[in-house]
């Protein structure tokens, strides 16, 4: 749970530009591309990561505009990196300005329990990177070069001259 808004801003800008990165090496056709028929696809899981930031944001009182709650999917790669960037920028100034680090300790109703705001913003981030998880392995089944995340990929290490990681 986060105490401060300066501890949020500087976590949530250093992962949403690493979800940014995935997002913008999305192409159309990847898009489509799921496990099993009943799983949800690579563009569904991105949208619905950036779809989150406004729909759990504004449950916890923050206005952050972005795709509503129930919108498919768009078709291009693009849009959806777009939506992303918007919402993602949007949510650090929204904190920044509706609160403070006194109201990090403030309850609202978040999913019909009772969540501190600090709270929120951590499940916030949680959520994102557990989904952007799955976005790479279905990235890779894509075919698409999987940029690193928390280090170099394997594509990355190659691009060192070194040999992958195990």
């Amino acid at each position: 749970m986060f105490h401060r808004i300066d501890e949020f801003i500087q976590g949530w800008k250093h992962e949403s530009a690493t979800t940014l990165k995935l997002m913008e090496t999305l192409t159309d056709e990847s898009l489509s591309c799921q496990v099993t028929p009943e799983g949800r696809t690579l563009g569904y899981l991105a949208w619905h990561i950036a779809l989150c930031i406004g729909e759990m944001s504004s449950k916890a009182g923050l206005p952050v505009r972005g795709p509503a709650e129930d919108s498919d999917a768009p078709s291009t790669a693009a849009e959806i990196s777009a939506a992303y960037r918007d919402s993602a920028a949007q949510l650090t100034d929204t904190v920044s300005a509706h609160w403070t680090d006194a109201t990090l300790e403030e309850e609202v109703n978040m999913y019909g329990e009772q969540w501190k705001k600090g709270f929120v913003l951590s499940v916030l981030l949680a959520h994102e990177v557990h989904h952007r998880g799955q976005m790479t392995v279905l990235m890779r089944q894509a075919g698409l070069k999987v940029p690193g995340v928390y280090g170099p990929s394997r594509e990355e290490w190659a691009a060192f001259g070194m040999p992958p990681a195990r």
